[in-house]
């Protein structure tokens, strides 16, 4: 197995003894956007030294600004079912708790995203318990279908990620045979007595089923996937380092990685109690977790959801996040303001348009574009063009007409005023004269009423 915890152990205990040459030339190959191994990981994690953190800091927010620019991909889960067959200790859907559940017909689904849409969403993640019966895959492909073919004026979701439990190779076929964006599934832990401990019972206690999920999926055709860990249940480090060490099994098996990581912190639930996790990760080493991650890793996606507050959302966008979630609900029919139970509590609850106006306050640009994944550029073919430096050419571009549709169709006048000027002034960081005259064009399509303009 991939996943071998005394080695992991032993290379975290040899790693504190590095030297400064060696965490120096780990941080100027970072710097180079060359990625690092897990034993390069592990000696950036084990060193505590000030100017090393410093200097970790500092080559993060270079990749993200080299590689990502000022790009911030944004997007919203939909909650569909809080049936579970799993009991599991961290979690208010563990099946051991008793509370009003829920699965939405496909009219109540036809509710959410029209709300979702009338909110600007373009991309969602699609999430429900497990239960087999009451919620088959039959139901997930449903939803799929649903969610595509509900259009709502100008909204449409263009791209529905799928956050469901691990299932069968047949499965993700018909995963992939409904136009899925990304799988996403966390390993929750990779420490297997902490994993059979939280996981109480049900089909997710099995550790080594869950962990092989992205090699069934991957065998399915589906190239993009996108794990995560919940960080709180066992020792930080260990994570990280088991997370490198998952995606170099995928690399090396199936020639691509993780098109996504996510680093969700354990929060409060239904049902559990904080004080119980020994092991809750505190602001300063979480920070430090999120930049060693994107320097590892400098060419993937890093996802942070509304479990976190503003000002510590608004730090990890310079540290390595590239993927924001906006106006969450994270309970069955939470956007229609239906009673049900929240999976965990929010700390950002602020309106998708306020968070996203105060993106563009800051001078980022939030990105509803989902150009790639409807051009075939996905799996080992985007991560191809994002290594030779050739994605950013379609994705600046790509996202200064979808914030532009954006503001047009869902912002109001002081709203559209400053993402206008904010268009205005990045068409001037478009190298490529031919590049930059197509986008310019498309601008004035936009502004005209064309829609889903893209390269």
């Amino acid at each position: 197995m991939f996943i071998n915890h005394d080695y992991i152990e032993e290379l975290m205990r040899n790693a504190k003894s590095s030297s400064d040459e060696e965490i120096m030339a780990i941080l100027e190959k970072a710097e180079n956007f060359k990625g690092l191994t897990h034993k390069e990981v592990a000696l950036l994690l084990q060193s505590e030294k000030p100017e090393h953190i410093k200097r970790i800091f500092e080559v993060a927010d270079k990749i993200k600004h080299h590689i990502y620019g000022k790009r911030i991909v944004m997007f919203a889960p939909l909650y569909v079912s809080d049936y579970c067959v799993n009991r599991c200790s961290y979690c208010s859907f563990n099946c051991g708790h008793s509370y009003k559940r829920r699965i939405l017909t496909m009219d109540e689904v036809r509710e959410e995203v029209r709300i979702l849409e009338a909110m600007g969403h373009k991309r969602i993640a699609l999430e429900a318990g497990e239960d087999d019966k009451r919620c088959p895959i039959e139901y997930i492909l449903e939803c799929l279908k649903t969610i595509y073919d509900m259009k709502n004026e100008n909204g449409e979701i263009r791209r529905a990620n799928v956050n469901i439990a691990a299932t069968t190779v047949e499965n993700y076929k018909k995963l992939k045979d409904a136009g899925i964006g990304t799988y996403i599934l966390f390993q929750e832990t990779y420490h297997q007595p902490t994993y059979e401990k939280v996981h109480i019972s049900g089909p997710k206690s099995d550790y080594n089923y869950h962990l092989t999920a992205f090699d069934r999926a991957m065998e399915a055709g589906v190239d993009d996937v996108g794990g995560g860990v919940l960080f709180g249940l066992y020792e930080p480090k260990f994570e990280v380092m088991a997370l490198m060490l998952h995606n170099e099994h995928l690399e090396d098996e199936f020639g691509v990685g993780f098109h996504t990581i996510s680093v969700p912190r354990i929060r409060q639930a239904n049902g559990m109690r904080l004080e119980d996790f020994p092991h809750l990760v505190d602001d300063e080493l979480f920070e430090r977790l999120v930049a060693i991650i994107r320097l590892a890793v400098p060419f993937t996606g890093m996802i942070l959801s509304t479990r976190e507050d503003a000002t510590m959302r608004k730090k990890l966008l310079k540290g390595g996040i590239s993927q924001l979630s906006a106006g969450s609900r994270t309970e069955v029919g939470g956007y229609s303001a239906k009673e049900g139970g929240s999976q965990f509590e929010l700390n950002d609850e602020r309106s998708a348009l306020s968070i996203i106006y105060e993106l563009v306050k800051d001078g980022y640009i939030p990105s509803f574009c989902t150009a790639c994944y409807r051009s075939g550029r996905h799996g080992d073919r985007f991560m191809a063009l994002a290594k030779a430096g050739e994605i950013k050419n379609v994705c600046l571009p790509n996202a200064l007409l979808t914030l532009l549709e954006y503001a047009i169709d869902y912002g109001d006048e002081e709203f559209r005023r400053a993402a206008k000027e904010l268009v205005d002034k990045e068409l001037n960081n478009i190298s490529d004269i031919k590049v930059r005259e197509l986008v310019e064009a498309n601008v004035a399509k936009t502004l005209d009423g064309k829609r889903d303009l893209f390269l």
